[in-house]
Protein backbone atom coordinates (compact mmCIF):
# COMPACT_ATOMS: atom_id res chain seq x y z
CA UNK A 1 0.00 0.00 0.00
CA UNK A 2 1.33 3.41 -0.96
CA UNK A 3 1.44 6.30 1.54
CA UNK A 4 -1.27 8.03 -0.49
CA UNK A 5 -3.61 5.05 -0.20
CA UNK A 6 -2.81 4.64 3.48
CA UNK A 7 -3.54 8.33 4.13
CA UNK A 8 -7.03 7.95 2.67
CA UNK A 9 -7.63 4.86 4.80
CA UNK A 10 -6.32 6.45 8.01
CA UNK A 11 -8.51 9.52 7.52
CA UNK A 12 -11.68 7.44 7.63
CA UNK A 13 -13.75 7.76 10.81
CA UNK A 14 -11.33 10.04 12.68
CA UNK A 15 -11.79 13.46 14.23
CA UNK A 16 -11.02 16.54 12.16
CA UNK A 17 -7.93 17.35 14.28
CA UNK A 18 -6.45 13.88 13.63
CA UNK A 19 -7.27 14.20 9.94
CA UNK A 20 -5.49 17.56 9.74
CA UNK A 21 -2.47 16.17 11.60
CA UNK A 22 -2.28 13.18 9.26
CA UNK A 23 -2.37 15.54 6.27
CA UNK A 24 0.40 17.70 7.74
CA UNK A 25 2.60 14.64 8.40
CA UNK A 26 1.91 13.36 4.89
CA UNK A 27 3.02 16.66 3.34
CA UNK A 28 6.24 16.81 5.38
CA UNK A 29 7.08 13.18 4.58
CA UNK A 30 6.33 13.78 0.88
CA UNK A 31 8.75 16.71 0.84
CA UNK A 32 11.40 14.57 2.52
CA UNK A 33 10.84 11.85 -0.10
CA UNK A 34 11.04 14.39 -2.94
CA UNK A 35 14.42 15.52 -1.62
CA UNK A 36 15.57 11.93 -1.99
CA UNK A 37 16.24 11.53 1.74
CA UNK A 38 15.41 8.44 3.76
CA UNK A 39 15.38 10.02 7.21
CA UNK A 40 11.83 9.55 8.45
CA UNK A 41 12.61 9.47 12.17
CA UNK A 42 9.89 10.93 14.38
CA UNK A 43 12.22 13.67 15.61
CA UNK A 44 13.11 14.71 12.05
CA UNK A 45 9.50 14.77 10.81
CA UNK A 46 8.43 16.66 13.94
CA UNK A 47 11.22 19.22 13.50
CA UNK A 48 10.51 19.74 9.80
CA UNK A 49 6.79 20.06 10.51
CA UNK A 50 7.13 22.53 13.39
CA UNK A 51 4.48 25.21 13.03
CA UNK A 52 2.71 23.26 10.29
CA UNK A 53 0.48 21.04 12.41
CA UNK A 54 2.89 18.15 12.99
CA UNK A 55 3.01 17.16 16.68
CA UNK A 56 6.18 16.82 18.72
CA UNK A 57 8.12 13.56 18.47
CA UNK A 58 6.97 12.41 21.91
CA UNK A 59 3.33 12.84 20.91
CA UNK A 60 3.94 10.71 17.84
CA UNK A 61 5.48 8.01 20.06
CA UNK A 62 2.53 8.05 22.48
CA UNK A 63 -0.32 5.56 22.26
CA UNK A 64 -2.57 8.10 20.51
CA UNK A 65 0.11 8.61 17.86
CA UNK A 66 -0.30 5.16 16.33
CA UNK A 67 -1.87 6.39 13.04
CA UNK A 68 0.91 8.97 12.71
CA UNK A 69 3.59 6.31 13.23
CA UNK A 70 1.89 4.06 10.68
CA UNK A 71 1.86 6.80 8.05
CA UNK A 72 5.50 7.76 8.65
CA UNK A 73 6.57 4.11 8.51
CA UNK A 74 4.80 3.71 5.15
CA UNK A 75 7.05 6.42 3.70
CA UNK A 76 10.08 4.71 5.21
CA UNK A 77 9.03 1.38 3.69
CA UNK A 78 8.40 2.97 0.28
CA UNK A 79 11.74 4.81 0.12
CA UNK A 80 14.71 3.50 -1.79
CA UNK A 81 17.34 3.77 0.91
CA UNK A 82 20.02 2.68 -1.54
CA UNK A 83 19.43 5.56 -3.95
CA UNK A 84 22.52 7.45 -5.10
CA UNK A 85 21.29 10.66 -3.48
CA UNK A 86 20.97 9.00 -0.10
CA UNK A 87 24.42 7.41 -0.46
CA UNK A 88 25.89 10.78 -1.39
CA UNK A 89 24.19 12.49 1.58
CA UNK A 90 25.31 9.77 3.96
CA UNK A 91 28.87 9.86 2.65
CA UNK A 92 29.19 13.56 3.37
CA UNK A 93 28.38 13.00 7.03
CA UNK A 94 30.39 9.79 7.59
CA UNK A 95 33.18 11.78 9.24
CA UNK A 96 30.85 12.63 12.15
CA UNK A 97 30.74 8.94 13.12
CA UNK A 98 34.53 9.02 13.55
CA UNK A 99 34.28 11.53 16.43
CA UNK A 100 35.13 9.63 19.61
CA UNK A 101 33.65 12.13 22.11
CA UNK A 102 29.96 11.17 22.35
CA UNK A 103 28.75 14.63 23.45
CA UNK A 104 30.71 16.32 20.67
CA UNK A 105 29.41 13.81 18.12
CA UNK A 106 25.79 14.57 19.12
CA UNK A 107 26.42 18.33 18.98
CA UNK A 108 28.10 18.16 15.56
CA UNK A 109 25.36 15.89 14.23
CA UNK A 110 22.72 18.33 15.42
CA UNK A 111 24.54 21.27 13.81
CA UNK A 112 24.93 19.34 10.54
CA UNK A 113 21.20 18.59 10.51
CA UNK A 114 20.37 22.25 11.14
CA UNK A 115 22.72 23.35 8.35
CA UNK A 116 21.18 20.87 5.91
CA UNK A 117 17.68 22.07 6.83
CA UNK A 118 18.72 25.73 6.40
CA UNK A 119 20.11 24.96 2.94
CA UNK A 120 16.88 23.17 1.98
CA UNK A 121 14.80 26.11 3.23
CA UNK A 122 16.88 28.62 1.27
CA UNK A 123 16.56 26.47 -1.84
CA UNK A 124 12.77 26.24 -1.43
CA UNK A 125 12.31 29.99 -0.94
CA UNK A 126 14.71 31.16 -3.65
CA UNK A 127 12.89 31.68 -6.99
CA UNK A 128 14.47 29.66 -9.85
CA UNK A 129 15.25 32.80 -11.87
CA UNK A 130 16.91 34.72 -9.03
CA UNK A 131 20.67 35.09 -9.15
CA UNK A 132 22.52 35.48 -5.83
CA UNK A 133 26.18 36.42 -5.95
CA UNK A 134 28.27 35.74 -2.86
CA UNK A 135 30.89 38.32 -1.94
CA UNK A 136 32.84 38.19 1.37
CA UNK A 137 30.01 36.27 3.00
CA UNK A 138 27.33 38.79 1.98
CA UNK A 139 24.56 37.83 -0.43
CA UNK A 140 23.97 40.45 -3.13
CA UNK A 141 20.58 40.15 -4.81
CA UNK A 142 20.16 41.13 -8.42
CA UNK A 143 16.46 41.86 -7.87
CA UNK A 144 14.60 44.36 -5.72
CA UNK A 145 11.41 43.91 -3.74
CA UNK A 146 8.31 45.37 -5.33
CA UNK A 147 5.88 47.45 -3.26
CA UNK A 148 3.63 44.52 -2.35
CA UNK A 149 6.57 42.32 -1.32
CA UNK A 150 8.09 45.10 0.78
CA UNK A 151 4.75 45.78 2.48
CA UNK A 152 4.34 42.06 3.26
CA UNK A 153 7.77 41.87 4.94
CA UNK A 154 7.20 45.11 6.86
CA UNK A 155 3.89 43.71 8.16
CA UNK A 156 5.63 40.59 9.51
CA UNK A 157 7.89 42.86 11.57
CA UNK A 158 5.15 45.24 12.67
CA UNK A 159 3.63 45.54 16.15
CA UNK A 160 0.19 45.14 14.53
CA UNK A 161 1.09 41.63 13.32
CA UNK A 162 2.73 40.69 16.64
CA UNK A 163 -0.23 41.85 18.75
CA UNK A 164 -2.92 40.47 16.42
CA UNK A 165 -1.65 36.92 16.91
CA UNK A 166 -0.64 37.47 20.56
CA UNK A 167 3.03 36.92 19.71
CA UNK A 168 6.07 38.57 21.23
CA UNK A 169 9.51 39.37 19.90
CA UNK A 170 12.32 37.27 21.33
CA UNK A 171 15.77 38.54 22.26
CA UNK A 172 17.43 36.64 19.40
CA UNK A 173 15.48 38.09 16.49
CA UNK A 174 12.85 35.35 16.83
CA UNK A 175 9.10 35.50 17.49
CA UNK A 176 7.34 33.51 20.23
CA UNK A 177 3.70 32.67 20.80
CA UNK A 178 1.81 32.92 24.12
CA UNK A 179 3.21 29.53 25.21
CA UNK A 180 6.79 30.72 24.50
CA UNK A 181 7.01 28.36 21.52
CA UNK A 182 9.13 29.68 18.67
CA UNK A 183 7.00 30.77 15.68
CA UNK A 184 9.79 32.49 13.73
CA UNK A 185 13.25 30.97 14.01
CA UNK A 186 16.21 32.77 15.58
CA UNK A 187 17.44 35.75 13.48
CA UNK A 188 14.28 35.84 11.32
CA UNK A 189 13.49 39.46 12.24
CA UNK A 190 17.13 40.41 11.66
CA UNK A 191 17.02 38.75 8.24
CA UNK A 192 13.78 40.57 7.33
CA UNK A 193 15.31 43.87 8.45
CA UNK A 194 18.39 43.29 6.26
CA UNK A 195 16.23 42.31 3.31
CA UNK A 196 14.21 45.52 3.59
CA UNK A 197 17.36 47.62 3.82
CA UNK A 198 19.15 45.96 0.91
CA UNK A 199 16.44 45.04 -1.57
Amino acid sequence: MTPEELLVELKMDVKLKVEQTLQAIYEVCSEQKQRGLSDFSFSTISRLGEGRGVPKAQSIRNKTGEPYRTLIKSFEDNTDKNSSKNKKHKGKLDWIEEISDVRLKILVGHQAAQLAEAKRTIKEFTPPDMVININDGLAIQTESLNTLERTALEYLMSDDFIHKWQFKKGIHGDVLNAQDERVFKIATLDALDKALKNL
